[in-house]
């Protein structure tokens, strides 16, 4: 089982990144996925997550109207489009996997957001 997250880096205040979770391993579409994101002296917090069959998402409120997950099943893909990034959006952002018992993570990316 493998989770692997890209598309983190810099970026000033305003802007935009696209971030991807591409699985392997396991049956994607079987699968509940969410975004985490884990500021630097700070608990672990749920970004965003999407549902395996509906494709249902639910965000944080401190992402809300800025940020959108989507699921590409056919590529078993994650995505986390950030716009309008501030920079309390700083943080290292996790893949997550779930269904029932079954939890996988990624390693993480990367997600500075400064002037």
């Amino acid at each position: 089982v493998q989770l692997v997250e890209s598309g983190g880096g810099l970026v000033q205040p305003g802007g935009s990144l696209r971030l991807s979770c591409a699985a392997s391993g396991f049956t994607f579409s079987s699968y509940h996925m969410t975004w985490y994101r884990q500021a630097p002296g700070k608990e672990r917090e749920l970004v965003a997550t999407i549902t395996r069959a509906l494709g249902s998402t639910n965000y944080a409120d401190s992402v809300k109207g800025r940020f959108t997950i989507s699921r590409d099943n056919a590529k078993n893909t994650v995505y986390l489009q950030m716009n309008s990034l501030q920079p309390e959006d700083t943080a290292v952002y996790y893949c997550n996997a779930h269904l029932g018992r079954f939890d996988y993570w990624g390693q993480g990316t990367q997600v500075t957001v400064s002037s």
